[in-house]
């Protein structure tokens, strides 16, 4: 059996929606946040040593990090009645670049100045001279996705694939603090995702979540 180590209010929401997606059977060890510190809890660590989430247990397999989970998710349960993985481009192709790049941007680029703006924010008038160069590069990154999303209907092409599994986050995290007026495209993204029925089914799965759709 596979099970997900899911943490309110985490990435390991994406790959609960993932999971749903897939039809996969799972089960789920949820662990809560401090409700002082928002931090993760240290029975975390005892699964993996980062003890952050997700992480997934499968086989005697212990998986850390969201593309990697993906990756592995996709090359285990993605294929259909044809052997044809689905989520995953074919290879050789401009569709199946453009999924191996969001995979790793999601986190490589786009939420770096995310959370420099969350924690900077702490310092108060100390972060006032970095804030112009913080909020440069979240422009920077938002106006990549609003290009990208007015060109295609998901970021690696015209289906849904590993790389929106991994760029909903970044997104949704962008539009909880208001950062999307403006950008059409990446809003209409992220209603779409939501009103999907496997993104529906993981939100009660996995319990409160602040960066989904208000009900």
């Amino acid at each position: 059996m596979l099970t997900l180590h899911h943490l309110n209010n985490s990435r390991s929401q994406r790959i609960l929606w993932l999971l749903e997606e897939l039809g996969t059977d799972y089960d789920i060890r949820a662990y809560q946040r401090d409700t002082n510190t928002s931090r993760a809890p240290a029975e975390l660590k005892a699964i993996h040593p980062l003890g952050k989430s997700p992480v997934i247990e499968h086989d005697h397999l212990v998986i850390a990090e969201t593309g990697a989970i993906i990756v592995y998710l996709l090359d285990q349960f993605g294929a259909d009645a044809d052997g044809n993985c689905r989520f995953r481009p074919d290879k050789g192709t401009q569709d199946y670049v453009d999924y191996v790049h969001f995979l790793h941007f999601a986190e490589g680029s786009a939420m770096l100045p995310l959370l420099l703006a969350l924690y900077t924010g702490f310092l108060g008038d100390a972060a006032t001279p970095i804030q112009p160069m913080i909020m440069d590069e979240i422009r920077k990154v938002l106006d990549y996705c609003e290009y990208t999303l007015i060109r295609n209907e998901w970021f690696a092409g015209d289906s849904l694939t590993g790389a929106d599994f991994a760029m909903i986050f970044p997104l949704e995290a962008a539009k909880a603090r208001g950062r999307l007026k403006g950008y059409d495209a990446c809003n209409d993204y992220v209603e779409r995702v939501w009103a999907r029925p496997a993104y529906r089914r993981a939100l009660e799965r996995g319990g409160d979540y602040d960066y989904g759709p208000r009900s």
